[in-house]
């Protein structure tokens, strides 16, 4: 493979991975704040942001940490007969399903794009009592499906050079 596909593969994995990693502490950070809900409902008043941070922070975890979980090949495959497979034939199947996935993402980016585009425009905010503003959960999808696209990409390279016999890992 050419310098560049290594360099490529290089660079998304190691950015994915960072990422990834800080996208796990938001987990503590969204228990910290469903905590502050639960605390205030029932010693204080009641605040009216926890549900909607709360919301927001889990699908900044999902769409950040989604690329992490491609990388460590942690999602969910049916293994009824993957399992008994060649790693030639893995790598195969693998390179024309990340395709199918590629062109996903890319359609929900595109429907991302234009949602995001639209909050800003428009300075749309959520129905309730905090009405916090859309654009930055929505530029958090965009990015995380970037990201997601980019892995994709990476993982399509390795398995592109696992057909030719060499190793990107």
């Amino acid at each position: 493979m050419p310098n560049w596909t290594r360099t490529f593969v290089r660079h998304v994995d190691a950015f994915n991975y960072r990422v990834g990693r800080f996208a796990m502490y938001l987990l503590f950070v969204l228990m910290g704040v469903m905590l502050w809900s639960s605390f205030a409902r029932s010693a204080l008043t009641p605040a009216i942001w926890t549900d909607e941070m709360g919301q927001f922070l889990l699908l900044g975890y999902f769409m950040l940490g989604g690329a992490y979980s491609l990388q460590l090949d942690s999602a969910v495959r049916m293994d009824l007969f993957y399992s008994r497979w060649r790693d030639r034939t893995k790598a195969i199947v693998d390179a024309v399903t990340i395709l199918g996935l590629i062109f996903y993402l890319g359609v929900l980016l595109y429907g991302a794009v234009e949602s995001t585009a639209y909050a800003i425009e428009t300075g749309e905010t959520r129905r309730g009592l905090w009405r916090p503003y859309m654009w930055p959960v929505k530029t958090v999808m965009c990015i995380g499906i970037v990201m997601m696209i980019l892995q994709c990409t990476s993982i399509f390279i390795k398995d592109l050079a696992k057909l030719r016999g060499e190793d990107l890992s």
